[in-house]
């Protein structure tokens, strides 16, 4: 009989437990992540105030290493900048002009992604943009804190950015994810009534693309954007 191999026997359960903490870091970043960009959503780190590292790691309790991590993410997200010799300092608000100015890249790019994607979307990504719309309907649109209306504003950007995935331009799609157009208008804090029209405006734009229309997604998807621009600047942004 062969002799016995221990390291053998010990390789899965280190293996696991190797796991188990990739795992457990990832929730902690994912976590301290959300901490700090729902601060910068709500205001409680001002626009364009310094966001401390050592400061944010105390007052979460964990090391720098997440929140260095998370800030690294928010970066990315346009939530906050990062310049030599001052660390980072969440962005500033939009001014009219900025929010202006993103609504006609928007108006550039999302209507053609809705007519590409009536006339090249696939079955499944058809059935998921419909989801969207379908699970947007259970979830409360931004009348509080960040925390009560994270979930709408992510289906909220879900949902255009599968639009543009299923118009099959990579390019495109890649273009309105990085306008990341959700967090900004967001952060403006816009207070919405309860017969808001935003989720009657998406089930315009998906019928036009079930229906493969694209003029008419096109058209919709337009329409959705005009309107939302109209909604934000006829109420002053708060601070």
């Amino acid at each position: 009989m062969p002799p016995h191999d221990s390291s053998s026997a010990r390789a899965p359960a280190s293996e696991g437990t190797s796991q188990s903490t990739g795992s457990g870091r990832q929730v902690l970043s994912d976590s301290v992540y959300e901490q700090i960009k729902a601060m910068v959503m709500d205001h409680e780190i001002a626009p364009g105030a310094r966001v401390g590292i050592e400061a944010l790691s105390r007052a979460l309790g964990v090391s720098p290493t997440p929140v260095r991590e998370a800030l690294a993410r928010l970066e990315a997200d346009g939530l906050v900048v990062k310049r030599s010799l001052s660390g980072y300092r969440a962005t500033e608000l939009l001014t009219r002009e900025g929010l202006e100015e993103l609504f006609e890249m928007r108006l550039l790019l999302e209507p053609r992604a809705a007519a590409l994607a009536a006339v090249n979307a696939g079955e499944e990504q058809l059935d998921a943009i419909e989801r969207l719309v379908e699970e947007m309907q259970t979830h409360p649109g931004p009348t509080g804190r960040y925390a009560d209306y994270r979930d709408f504003a992510a289906l909220d950007q879900r949902f255009h950015d599968a639009i543009a995935v299923a118009s099959q331009r990579p390019l495109l799609a890649d273009a309105v994810e990085r306008l990341h157009s959700h967090l900004h208008v967001f952060r403006l804090r816009s207070v919405r009534s309860a017969d808001d029209p935003t989720l009657a405006e998406h089930e315009r734009v998906v019928r036009a693309i079930l229906r493969r229309k694209p003029d008419r997604a096109a058209e919709a998807m337009a329409e959705h954007l005009t309107r939302s621009l109209q909604r934000q600047l006829s109420q002053e942004p708060k601070s």
